[in-house]
């Protein structure tokens, strides 16, 4: 397992730098310095001087990747390539363009931590609703429970997470006054504020999670062991949960764990309407404000968490199932 571990992480690697390296000429093809001074200075009348001056004080002044006045490692270091990109690699974030006082990194650390405190409920709310949905579903199938059960689920996942947080805020928080619509704030308190948009994003993935569950129980219970379980005179229940689900953990663990990485990235729709200082929101201003050192920043802190979720669901599958094995 250990030589597979390392292949994987060293795969993960050369994906990390294909990606750093993509992003990089991406946005300096589509932006050049220049460009990128005139879209954050703003306004229709923008000197040459004042170009210059931002592209100084940000360290975009220096060639793009290679220094030719310079010598040795000199000629890579001092260039835009090594001081924007090839410094994500050791998790040197920056600055950001936009406001030159934030540190990038430390604004991801702060921001990471709200996140996560509606994004961890979040998926384990996800979790336990959408895989109970999909055995009372398949527990009853092909009865009237089933049958509306499904088209609810259709239903669910035909509408967009637009309307559930636009009703429930409405509902919840102007009529009702259950919950604040806004105003973020620390501590306990949180707790009532992240309750609407746990539930919300709960309900608005619940749809289409449940269906896809059932869809694969559903293809598990077909299966000749079930039938023999069954011929045993075990219960229907004790199938289910005992043998059907266990034996579907593989692909539901897999659709799972894909979205790992948005528990860390934050959800970027829930928080910008939530006014929630998550990174999804951080992501959004970011867009909004041209600042594309955080954009990059960001890029690069999804891919390497996508890379890190596939490596632990490679892992998690010998611990669902002991008859895998990773060579």
């Amino acid at each position: 397992m250990m030589g597979y571990l390392l292949r994987r992480l060293a795969y993960g690697f050369l994906i990390l730098v294909g990606v750093n390296v993509l992003t990089f000429f991406l946005f300096f093809t589509v932006n050049t310095p220049d460009d990128m001074a005139r879209l954050n200075i703003g306004g229709k009348r923008v000197s040459q001087a004042q170009i210059e001056q931002w592209k100084t004080e940000r360290g975009y002044d220096k060639p793009l990747l290679w220094d030719a006045q310079a010598s040795g490692m000199d000629r890579i270091k001092r260039t835009i390539f090594w001081e924007r990109s090839v410094s994500l690699m050791f998790f040197d974030f920056g600055r950001s363009d936009a406001r030159q006082a934030l540190q990038i990194g430390h604004e991801i650390k702060s921001r990471m931590a709200v996140s996560l405190q509606l994004a961890l409920p979040l998926f384990l709310l996800q979790m336990l609703a959408s895989i109970g949905l999909a055995l009372v579903l398949v527990f009853f199938r092909n009865s009237a429970i089933d049958f509306w059960g499904v088209i609810l689920c259709v239903l669910m996942l035909s509408i967009s997470s637009l309307f559930y947080i636009i009703v429930g805020q409405f509902l919840f928080s102007r009529v009702l006054r259950w919950v604040p619509m806004n105003g973020y704030v620390q501590g306990l308190d949180a707790i009532r504020f992240l309750l609407l948009p746990v539930v919300l994003s709960v309900l608005s993935r619940l749809g289409g999670e449940a269906r896809l569950y059932r869809a694969m129980l559903l293809e598990e219970a077909g299966r000749d062991y079930v039938r023999t379980a069954r011929a045993k005179g075990l219960s229907e229940q004790r199938v289910l949960l005992r043998h059907v689900l266990r034996n579907a953990s593989i692909p539901i663990l897999t659709n799972a764990g894909s979205y790992l990485p948005y528990v860390f990235m934050g959800s970027l729709v829930f928080e910008s309407f939530f006014g929630i200082p998550g990174l999804g929101a951080f992501t959004i201003e970011a867009i909004s404000a041209q600042d594309f050192a955080i954009v990059r920043s960001m890029v690069f802190l999804g891919a390497l968490l996508f890379i890190v979720s596939n490596v632990l669901i490679d892992l998690a599958y010998t611990w669902v199932d002991p008859r895998v094995r990773l060579h």
